[in-house]
């Protein structure tokens, strides 16, 4: 366990001791238990009591104390220093019906068995007591877990009904954990699926960063397909390529980003041969798509430079050094080495390709990729050019000349630039 995991158990270990001491009921809760059970660092810690939010805020002080959620009995407890993470602390509670699909109504502060009834899942919805060493398991989670199950509290439907977001997270909780989604639970996701529209693009960008950003990815996607998730979240995506995705998936590196992941799911949005959209029409279908999911702007950025490159490697070998150390310069430009190998393999096209530029990468340093510009815009305006769409046709022509080997000092460039200036301006 890492010093931050150990710190930030201590911490909540001692939470609980405080508010036992002060003479309340106090416990572990939710996905904290289910990874201690595991064996697993948990990410966060949840505490469960009976003390209400006000009576939470006046044990530990408003300084040290968030009343983030404390109309839905939600109070955050900061730790003494870095070291630790914060402590949710909700009082026991159950909940009205939700409206929305998201928050429930109304909340009535209860007990840890009916606490324990309104939560998602049964590997999630038990309690450990970390001063007694004592597990509280009131919908028998900890059966579950060993079972490797992962089942909805009750009424698989009345739970995905309360949260719509449950659905996805059903996905990513067996894909991750690698456990089976019960029949009746799988049942009610892929019947409601329709119904994830309802959720925040926000929400389920989360949850999906989540899950293939994880070594698990393809049976995320898989579930994803198999629940008809996937069409809603990606209608675009054709569900009869789901195998091939899956294969390009699979070739990824374990530890792949998110962003390449998705565009590797995204990929044959944007071919050439996805008649009748054109390639440009076929570009903006990625934009526009992950605009919807409302990611970051380097995340679309992202994922749309991976993609609009995917074929700019196909006739590598007759590529002047130029044309490769511009590509290659880029960032990404990893990333899009694995993507198109997994493509090629999936898809059972030569390999010769890429493999000269993996070659390519390995015989040229960075320095001699991507070398400091000999010029900029400076140099033009000084020659008497005005800036215009002719700067980046200049620019580029010497910096081609420089990637190739022509020219090599500044000296040189400037020389370049005087035969290629327009006459009007010599």
């Amino acid at each position: 366990m890492t010093t931050s995991a150990t710190a930030s158990r201590e911490f909540a270990t001692e939470v609980v001791r405080q508010l036992r001491s002060a003479g309340y009921v106090a416990l572990w809760a939710g996905g904290c238990v289910r990874d201690y059970l595991m064996g697993r660092e948990a990410q966060d810690f949840d505490v469960a009591t009976n003390a209400t939010p006000e009576q939470v805020r006046e044990l530990f002080g408003k300084r040290r104390t968030l009343a983030v959620g404390q109309s839905f009995g939600v109070i955050i407890v900061l730790p003494p220093d870095k070291a630790a993470t914060q402590v949710e602390v909700a009082t026991f509670r159950t909940e009205g019906i939700y409206l929305d699909g998201r928050r429930p109504s109304e909340v009535v502060f209860s007990t840890p068995e009916e606490d324990a009834q309104r939560r998602d899942f049964t590997i999630n919805g038990m309690f450990y007591d970390p001063i007694e060493d004592r597990l509280l398991d009131f919908v028998e989670g900890k059966a579950d877990l060993d079972r490797k199950i992962l089942r909805a509290i009750g009424d698989p439907h009345e739970r995905m009904t309360e949260d719509k977001l449950r659905m996805l997270r059903a996905v990513r909780f067996a894909a991750t954990l690698e456990f089976t989604l019960d029949a009746h639970t799988l049942a009610a996701v892929t019947r409601m699926a329709p119904e994830m529209i309802v959720v925040s693009a926000e929400r389920i960008a989360q949850e999906l960063r989540k899950m293939l950003a994880h070594r698990t990815r393809v049976r995320g996607f898989q579930l994803l397909a198999e629940t008809r998730l996937l069409h809603v979240i990606f209608p675009e995506v054709d569900l009869a390529d789901t195998h091939t995705i899956a294969d390009i998936l699979g070739g990824l590196w374990t530890n792949a980003r998110f962003e390449l992941a998705t565009a590797a799911i995204l990929h044959q949005i944007s071919s050439p041969v996805s008649e009748p959209r054109s390639e440009a029409e076929a570009r903006g279908t990625i934009w526009a798509m992950t605009r919807r999911l409302k990611l970051s702007s380097d995340e679309m950025t992202s994922i749309a430079w991976l993609v609009a490159h995917l074929d700019c490697w196909n006739d590598a070998e007759q590529q002047t050094d130029a044309q490769l150390k511009r590509v290659l310069a880029h960032p990404l430009s990893g990333d899009l080495r694995q993507l198109v190998r997994a493509i090629r393999t999936t898809q059972c096209l030569p390999l010769s390709p890429i493999e000269f530029v993996d070659d390519y990468a390995a015989r040229h340093t960075p320095e001699q990729i991507n070398p400091p510009e000999l010029i900029s815009g400076r140099d033009l305006i000084q020659h008497g050019l005005h800036p215009g769409p002719q700067f980046k046709s200049l620019l580029d022509t010497i910096r081609d000349a420089q990637l190739n080997g022509e020219i090599a000092t500044r000296e040189e460039a400037l020389e370049q630039l005087k035969l290629i200036m327009p006459s009007s301006k010599d």
